[in-house]
């Protein structure tokens, strides 16, 4: 099993924040009044981005045992993006705390996600996936980003709790 999830999920999430990521810049623009304002929340995504992938080329052993975190703390900004029912006051401060997470977490994924076997495979992959997805995400017909941000965002933080209790499992076989 673990070399299912460890084949799988990986794929599953980079997949899945490319073709999630243009309904979440389209709810940014809802968030950010100007367009000014949209890219300063870019700016701290980059820069967020880079410290994580910069942590986790810092301390790599560890760092294995964090990706379902990863994977939960994305899951969880997307889960809040589609639960957010707030005044425009609070939202553009909501979305530069989300920027910030978002790509830590992001570049720390990225970090990790390069350095294993199965990234060769995941990278063709990834292109053909994502191609394929946004056709036939082309084709429904929805009222709102939000629903695919929340429904991706379920699915991570799904995968993340199923990974923490393998790694119980694996741990526990292992004494």
């Amino acid at each position: 099993m673990k070399s299912l999830s460890e084949r799988y999920v990986p794929l599953v999430v980079s997949v899945g924040q490319v073709v999630i990521f243009p309904y979440y810049i389209l709810w940014l623009k809802e968030a950010s009044l100007t367009f000014t304002l949209f890219t300063w929340f870019f700016a701290s995504f980059s820069f967020s981005a880079a410290m994580g992938y910069r942590l986790f080329q810092a301390g790599k052993k560890p760092a294995n045992s964090y990706i379902p975190y990863i994977y939960l703390g994305v899951g969880c900004v997307y889960i809040l993006v589609g639960n957010i029912r707030s005044s425009f006051e609070v939202l553009p401060y909501m979305a530069l705390l989300f920027q910030v997470i978002l790509g830590f977490l992001q570049g720390y994924h990225h970090a990790w996600h390069i350095e294993q076997n199965a990234y060769r495979l995941h990278a063709i992959n990834h292109y053909l996936l994502v191609g394929v997805i946004m056709v036939g995400l082309s084709f429904v017909k929805i009222i709102s980003p939000i629903i695919f941000i929340t429904t991706f965002g379920a699915i991570l933080f799904i995968c993340g709790i199923g990974l923490i209790f393998m790694k119980k499992e694996d741990r526990a076989v292992s004494n």
